[in-house]
């Protein structure tokens, strides 16, 4: 920070930007709060969000910017006090104002994962799916306008639409997101909504969220704004709606996409709530918040010291806080299961806040952690700290049990929040066998007491009371639904997303004998399930993932168990890894290490593994960072975005072996150092030549793939390549000069969709053995774009094989194939080829064009599409020189050879049929299946 900067924040004539404030706060090394809070009150009452808040230049005698009102100046101020601050779990409950911190100070960006699939090339050979995108806050954002945000619970999805909300409301946007700052935001939380009754029309929104200056709006005023396209329609928790509710609130979306298309939507669910491509219809993005990196975690913990800091009472305390910083830090680097527990904000807040109430010392697992969270926050502090209550004291016992019923009846009826009034009545039900918590109030007047004392419940608003995070509730809930012996009622929902940790936790709370009967009813449930595999496989797998919260449970009973997992596990090829990562999370706790397994089991955890993303998954990866079975390094290289990319660098590809590596960000070029480099790389995305010139051991390649890249113009970045004989260009538009290539080592090239003047400049490269080409172009001829080299292999696809002529003037070609939708003109002209030996025919065309074929007694081996309506014996008479003959079919063809049984002696070849018959008489030297 300048001394210019710093003289300016302290003796300029305007109020200082809150960023400003931090910034300096950061270099004297205080606390930010108390300086943000004068800053506060040295702005004018009507200025408090002024434009010179917002980052503009605004004279106040000229008239307000477009768009922007009186009201809408009032809205946003109310947003930024509204949400300008965050709960913080275990600051201080005896003191309000430890209890919250400024979203300024608290918000962290954490990354997100992107995924979706994009063919790579017409080549139907070549298809592959995307890898996810670790990316921040800020670059996910910057060009889409739709985006379903998925996570876990506590990984912050709610603080992040506060960020988005309060930075919308000040004009604040970092520089990649300052087309948002004209926007006006509506924070619309679904658990609120839907307990009123209907989804609100934009008219509704203040009113429907508690906002009091709902009265005060001016008719028409929200729909004027999403009309202009000015809106920020933020929508929180799809996960929070029960299941038969979520399609009535994806139609209320799609109805407010249809009127208002031109705002900025952002929608949070848990990950398994909804299917993947829930709103894609609707063009949304899916982005996935990830596990907190050890970095991110360690920021965290920097983060919440400092805010308890700035309240402490005295430098002592401060001292304190500092050495508890330090011990907690290594104490989470050290501790693998700590680490694992404190990858989400909910978690790394809770064990701060533990671990200051007692003095640097931690429970061990997570049920422990929850407990004993509960435990400080309902009894012992104010207990410890002689604070008064009021004339109301319950004990932790108490509290537990009015708190269960409110639990209990949010989880059973699909809600995370209830009306006060609803929340009364169950307070009221359980009084009369309470008489010692009876005698101390009226139902309202406990309720209040839990409110303001408990620290897990509260009322954001005077109808609404709610947990401060779902953690608690599907605790307490477990433990009801346990001491009531809802056993059928928790396996009956076993299915459900939502119930998933409340059943686990009912393990870990219940006895030997109840969690062998909830155990037993989970894989009863499932083994009647036959027709829904993805159930019956969820129904399992939880109840296997619940064993290691039974504390002691029979040996027959654990037995059974594992017996139904070991059913689906481990996966044995991609699909079913796809069918297991659709079980969530819970499955990484089931999933083996690399012992014992076959190359395509150990493949298929990696890919299971992999899809799920996040720190828990890298725990599981890290075994396999050295395993070679199978396609093993090649999943592992696939997911690398998934994870934190320079840890996963470090931790598993650093150690790999790989054959393979597909790169597609700058983040992991610059990791690209810490890794071997494989003889075939991929680049995928808009690199420059100058950053495909400089990756590390270049030399090492020997085959390269560019795709989807608008950057480069030519290909004098080759030159760093110098042992790369096989290159790929896959969707390179910008480029259309290839002449550095007689200059390199490259042998084959394949062209896939490339700009059609680029092809021009093909024709002059003559060092080339190989060539396939799928790529637009209306040429008369081939020698409108082939290569004039002594070509032995040429591919040419759908866009490229609608006419031959001219192919005679490459008389060294061996091997030739076409994949053709259309008729081929000049398919004789290949008779004119004395050295080809093999011929490939493919596309729905195959048959008829082979049946068309002059004489080629050259071909010695013949690969073609079949069809029903092909003459075997006509491969003879076309091509009497054949020696093999391979016949590509799919399941649901069936073919009959014995047209073939008396013709020639070429080996046959039959892959991907259904059914094949008229075999008899072949012997297995000649027909060979696939």
């Amino acid at each position: 920070m300048g001394r210019t900067t710093v003289s300016k924040a302290l003796n300029g004539a305007t109020v200082p930007t809150e960023e400003t404030v931090i910034a300096l706060a950061r270099e004297l090394g205080a606390a930010p709060e108390p300086l943000l809070e004068l800053r506060r009150a040295a702005l004018p009452r009507a200025d408090a969000l002024d434009p010179a808040v917002r980052g503009e230049t605004w004279d106040a005698t000229l008239d307000a910017p477009k768009g922007e009102t009186a009201f809408e100046r009032q809205y946003c101020r109310y947003v930024d006090n509204r949400w300008g601050k965050l709960s913080v779990i275990g600051l201080d409950a005896a003191r309000p104002e430890r209890s919250s911190w400024p979203l300024d100070v608290a918000y962290l960006g954490l990354s997100l994962g992107e995924s979706n699939t994009r063919p790579l090339s017409q080549d139907s050979n070549r298809a592959t799916k995307r890898p996810a995108t670790g990316i921040h806050v800020e670059q996910g954002f910057a060009d889409r306008t739709r985006i379903l945000i998925r996570g876990l619970a506590g990984c912050g999805k709610t603080t992040l639409l506060q960020w988005l909300a309060v930075s919308a409301a000040r004009g604040n946007f970092p520089e990649s997101l300052s087309h948002l700052n004209d926007r006006v935001p509506f924070l619309l939380r679904l658990r609120t909504l839907t307990r009123a009754g209907g989804l609100p029309a934009p008219s509704g929104y203040l009113a429907s969220t508690g906002c009091q200056l709902a009265d005060g709006q001016p008719q028409g005023w929200v729909d004027d704004i999403l009309t202009q396209g000015r809106g920020l329609i933020l929508v929180d928790g799809i996960d929070e709606v029960a299941q038969d509710r979520r399609d009535e609130t994806r139609a209320w979306l799609q109805e407010l996409l249809a009127c208002y298309p031109d705002n900025f939507f952002a929608v949070t669910t848990r990950p398994n709530a909804v299917r993947e491509g829930w709103l894609s219809e609707f063009e949304f993005s899916e982005l996935t918040i990830q596990s907190m990196t050890p970095k991110e975690v360690a920021v965290f913990i920097d983060r919440w010291h400092a805010a308890a800091s700035a309240n402490a009472s005295s430098e002592e305390e401060k001292i304190q806080l500092g050495l508890l910083k330090e011990k907690l830090r290594d104490s989470v680097r050290a501790q693998r299961g700590l680490a694992q527990m404190t990858t989400s904000p909910l978690l790394s807040a809770l064990a701060c806040a533990l671990h200051r109430d007692r003095h640097g010392h931690l429970p061990n697992g997570r049920m422990e952690l929850y407990e004993a969270a509960l435990s400080m926050l309902l009894y012992r502090r104010d207990r410890e700290r002689q604070i008064k209550t009021g004339g109301i004291s319950l004990s932790e016992r108490q509290s537990f049990r009015l708190l269960q019923r409110l639990a209990y009846w949010m989880v059973d009826n699909g809600q995370d929040e209830m009306s006060r009034y609803d929340a009364v009545h169950h307070i009221a039900d359980a009084l009369p066998s309470m008489p010692e918590v009876a005698c101390q109030g009226s139902a309202e007047q406990i309720l209040e007491h839990l409110i303001e004392r408990s620290g897990i419940l509260r009322a954001p608003d005077d109808d609404t009371v709610d947990f401060v995070h779902r953690t608690f509730q599907d605790y307490l809930a477990a433990k009801l639904a346990v001491e009531r012996r809802n056993f059928g009622v928790l396996a009956n929902n076993a299915h459900d997303d939502r119930w998933e940790d409340v059943i686990r936790m009912a393990v870990a709370h219940a006895s030997p004998a109840d969690a062998q009967q909830l155990l037993r009813r989970l894989i009863s449930r499932g083994d009647r399930n036959t027709s829904n595999a993805d159930v019956r496989h969820r129904l399992h797998l939880l109840a296997a993932a619940s064993l290691d919260y039974a504390a002691e449970l029979d040996p027959e009973t654990r037995n059974e168990v594992r017996s139904r997992a070991a059913a689906v596990l481990p996966p044995r090829n991609a699909d079913e890894a796809a069918r297991l990562a659709r079980v969530g999370p819970v499955i990484l706790d089931l999933l083996p290490g690399p012992e014992n397994l076959k190359g395509p089991e150990a493949a298929a955890v990696v890919h299971t593994a992999g899809l799920l993303g996040g720190d828990q998954s890298l725990t599981l990866l890290k075994r396999y960072r050295q395993c070679t079975k199978g396609e093993v390094p090649f999943y592992l290289q696939l997911h690398w975005n998934r994870h934190d990319i320079a840890e996963y660098a470090r931790e598993v590809l650093s150690h790999a072996d790989l054959d393979y590596l597909t790169v597609s960000t700058p983040e992991q070029i610059a990791e690209l150092h810490r890794i071997k480099i494989p003889p075939s790389v991929t680049f995928q995305g808009d690199f420059t030549a100058e950053q495909i010139a400089a990756v590390p051991d270049a030399k090492r390649i020997s085959s390269l793939d560019i795709g989807y890249n608008s950057e480069l113009s030519d290909m004098q970045f080759i030159g760093a390549y110098p042992r790369t004989r096989r290159l790929t260009l896959d969707i390179c538009k910008g480029l259309d000069d290839l002449s550095a290539l007689n200059d390199s080592s490259v042998k084959s090239l394949s062209i896939w969709k490339s700009d059609p003047d680029s092809l021009r400049s093909l024709v002059f490269l003559r060092g080339l053995a190989e060539f396939r080409i799928n790529s637009h172009g209306q040429f008369e001829s081939l020698r409108d774009f082939m290569p004039l080299s002594e070509l032995t292999s040429v591919y040419l696809g759908p866009m490229n094989c609608g006419s031959l002529s001219g192919v005679s003037d490459w008389p060294t070609i061996e091997d030739f194939s076409i994949y053709a939708y259309g008729p081929v003109e000049g398919f004789s002209d290949l008779v004119n080829l004395p050295n080809l030996r093999s011929l490939d025919i493919q596309g729905p065309l195959a048959a008829l064009i082979a049946s068309r074929a002059p004489v080629m007694a050259q071909v010695q081996r013949l690969v073609i599409s079949y069809t029903e309506a092909m003459d075997l014996r006509s491969a003879q008479d076309k091509f009497p020189g054949l020696k093999e003959f391979r016949i590509l079919c799919d399941k649901s063809q069936v073919v009959d050879l014995s047209p073939l049984r008396d013709v020639g002696e070429f080996v046959i070849r039959i892959e991907g049929a259904g059914e094949v018959c008229g075999t008899d008489g072949f012997t297995p030297q000649r027909l060979i299946e696939h």
